[in-house]
C-alpha cells in the first residue's frame, strides 16, 4: 500500500493534526462512525475531510 502525501490545501482539521495537538474530544466526535480509512495513517473518520490519503470502508 502506497502512501501520498496530503494535497490539501487545509491540512488543520486533519485527525493526524487534531492528534499532534491532543485535541481528542474534538477526535472522538469525528470518528463515532467511520465511513473512511486514511492510506498514510490508518485512521478512521466519518468524514474525507478529516484525513489525508481517504478511502471509502
Amino acid at each position: 500500500m502506497a502512501t501520498k502525501k496530503c494535497e490539501c490545501d487545509d491540512h488543520k482539521g486533519h485527525l493526524c493534526v487534531l492528534a499532534s495537538e491532543g485535541r481528542f474530544e474534538e477526535i472522538k466526535k469525528l470518528v463515532k462512525t467511520p465511513k473512511f480509512v486514511c492510506f498514510n495513517c490508518g485512521r478512521v473518520a466519518d468524514s474525507g475531510k478529516n484525513l489525508c490519503n481517504p478511502m471509502p470502508l
